[in-house]
Protein backbone atom coordinates (compact mmCIF):
# COMPACT_ATOMS: atom_id res chain seq x y z
CA UNK A 1 0.00 0.00 0.00
CA UNK A 2 1.24 3.09 -1.07
CA UNK A 3 0.36 6.82 0.76
CA UNK A 4 0.25 9.79 -0.77
CA UNK A 5 -0.39 13.21 0.56
CA UNK A 6 0.39 16.45 -1.37
CA UNK A 7 1.18 19.97 -0.10
CA UNK A 8 1.80 23.39 -1.23
CA UNK A 9 -1.12 24.70 -3.26
CA UNK A 10 -2.15 27.95 -2.41
CA UNK A 11 -3.83 31.36 -4.70
CA UNK A 12 -1.23 33.13 -6.29
CA UNK A 13 -1.21 35.72 -9.15
CA UNK A 14 -0.72 35.43 -12.82
CA UNK A 15 2.86 35.49 -13.81
CA UNK A 16 3.81 33.70 -10.60
CA UNK A 17 5.52 30.62 -9.30
CA UNK A 18 3.81 28.30 -7.02
CA UNK A 19 5.75 24.83 -6.07
CA UNK A 20 3.52 21.74 -4.61
CA UNK A 21 5.04 18.12 -3.11
CA UNK A 22 4.05 14.60 -2.65
CA UNK A 23 5.32 12.81 -0.11
CA UNK A 24 5.02 9.02 -0.20
CA UNK A 25 5.03 6.66 2.29
CA UNK A 26 4.60 2.78 2.67
CA UNK A 27 7.11 1.23 -0.70
CA UNK A 28 10.64 1.87 -1.42
CA UNK A 29 9.81 5.31 -3.66
CA UNK A 30 12.58 4.16 -5.90
CA UNK A 31 10.70 1.41 -7.26
CA UNK A 32 7.80 4.04 -7.80
CA UNK A 33 6.75 5.98 -10.67
CA UNK A 34 4.94 9.11 -10.32
CA UNK A 35 2.48 11.67 -11.80
CA UNK A 36 1.13 14.67 -11.77
CA UNK A 37 -2.41 14.96 -12.96
CA UNK A 38 -4.65 18.37 -12.50
CA UNK A 39 -8.73 18.68 -12.47
CA UNK A 40 -10.73 22.06 -12.94
CA UNK A 41 -14.24 22.09 -12.31
CA UNK A 42 -16.66 20.90 -14.75
CA UNK A 43 -13.72 19.56 -16.53
CA UNK A 44 -12.17 15.77 -16.51
CA UNK A 45 -9.24 14.81 -15.19
CA UNK A 46 -5.95 15.47 -16.73
CA UNK A 47 -2.38 14.43 -16.79
CA UNK A 48 0.60 17.49 -16.60
CA UNK A 49 3.96 15.66 -15.82
CA UNK A 50 5.51 12.25 -15.06
CA UNK A 51 8.74 11.13 -14.05
CA UNK A 52 10.47 7.73 -13.92
CA UNK A 53 11.61 6.23 -10.79
CA UNK A 54 14.84 7.08 -10.89
CA UNK A 55 14.09 10.37 -11.76
CA UNK A 56 15.70 10.38 -15.54
CA UNK A 57 12.79 9.66 -17.31
CA UNK A 58 10.26 12.83 -17.71
CA UNK A 59 7.68 13.55 -19.20
CA UNK A 60 5.26 16.64 -20.01
CA UNK A 61 1.88 17.55 -21.08
CA UNK A 62 1.81 20.31 -24.14
CA UNK A 63 0.69 22.98 -21.83
CA UNK A 64 3.36 22.42 -18.78
CA UNK A 65 6.26 21.71 -21.31
CA UNK A 66 8.22 25.31 -21.02
CA UNK A 67 6.55 26.52 -17.76
CA UNK A 68 6.93 23.23 -15.13
CA UNK A 69 9.59 21.20 -13.83
CA UNK A 70 9.16 17.88 -12.33
CA UNK A 71 11.60 16.33 -9.77
CA UNK A 72 12.04 14.23 -7.03
CA UNK A 73 13.93 13.36 -3.93
CA UNK A 74 14.25 9.15 -3.28
CA UNK A 75 15.90 10.09 0.00
CA UNK A 76 12.90 11.91 0.63
CA UNK A 77 10.15 10.40 -0.75
CA UNK A 78 8.99 13.27 -2.10
CA UNK A 79 7.91 14.63 -5.47
CA UNK A 80 7.61 17.99 -6.73
CA UNK A 81 5.84 19.93 -9.74
CA UNK A 82 7.55 23.49 -9.79
CA UNK A 83 5.13 25.95 -11.66
CA UNK A 84 6.47 28.68 -13.43
CA UNK A 85 4.17 31.70 -15.51
CA UNK A 86 0.91 30.15 -14.05
CA UNK A 87 -2.18 31.39 -16.06
CA UNK A 88 -5.59 31.59 -14.77
CA UNK A 89 -6.43 28.49 -16.55
CA UNK A 90 -3.76 26.35 -14.82
CA UNK A 91 -6.31 26.84 -12.09
CA UNK A 92 -7.55 22.67 -10.96
CA UNK A 93 -6.73 20.56 -8.07
CA UNK A 94 -3.66 18.76 -9.01
CA UNK A 95 -3.04 15.18 -7.86
CA UNK A 96 -0.15 13.03 -7.63
CA UNK A 97 -0.49 9.37 -8.34
CA UNK A 98 2.11 6.29 -8.30
CA UNK A 99 2.52 3.31 -9.87
CA UNK A 100 5.01 0.50 -9.49
CA UNK A 101 7.47 -0.17 -12.23
CA UNK A 102 8.33 1.32 -14.73
CA UNK A 103 5.82 4.11 -16.88
CA UNK A 104 4.94 2.44 -20.25
CA UNK A 105 3.49 4.82 -23.04
CA UNK A 106 0.26 5.59 -21.97
CA UNK A 107 1.98 7.47 -18.85
CA UNK A 108 -0.99 10.52 -19.26
CA UNK A 109 -3.62 7.81 -18.72
CA UNK A 110 -5.09 7.93 -15.12
CA UNK A 111 -5.75 4.31 -15.31
CA UNK A 112 -1.97 3.86 -15.81
CA UNK A 113 -1.63 4.48 -11.73
CA UNK A 114 -2.24 2.46 -8.85
CA UNK A 115 -2.58 5.07 -5.90
CA UNK A 116 -3.66 8.68 -5.51
CA UNK A 117 -3.16 11.18 -3.45
CA UNK A 118 -6.49 13.83 -1.76
CA UNK A 119 -5.22 16.78 -3.98
CA UNK A 120 -4.29 20.10 -3.30
CA UNK A 121 -5.94 23.44 -4.60
CA UNK A 122 -4.22 25.78 -6.69
CA UNK A 123 -5.63 28.75 -7.95
CA UNK A 124 -4.15 31.58 -10.34
CA UNK A 125 -5.97 34.83 -9.76
CA UNK A 126 -5.67 37.31 -13.56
Amino acid sequence: QVQLVESGGGLVQAGGSLSVSCAASGRTFSSLAMGWFRQAPGKEREFVSAITGSGLGRYYAESAKVRFTISRNNAKSTVYLQMNSLKPEDTAIYYCAARFGPLSGDYYNTHLYDYWGQGTQVTVSS
